[in-house]
């Protein structure tokens, strides 16, 4: 195999280890909104939101210079 599969594989052994140790269910509250989710699924979602703003900031700064 190659190093790119290993390296996809042991990826997806952490996430998945990750996802198993953090399955527990919390409870978000957001001005008027209360959201029950598991903590992997809050930590990807908030991962996922922040890669977004940076990517859009990122754009809107680089548009504005040049």
């Amino acid at each position: 195999m190659h190093a790119k599969t290993y390296l996809g594989l042991a990826l997806l052994l952490l996430i998945v280890i990750f996802t198993l140790q953090n399955a527990e269910v919390v409870t978000v509250n957001f001005l008027i909104w209360r959201l029950s989710v598991s903590r992997s699924l809050m930590v990807f979602i908030v991962l996922i939101t922040g890669i977004v703003v940076g990517l859009v900031l990122g754009g809107l700064l680089r548009r504005h210079k040049g």
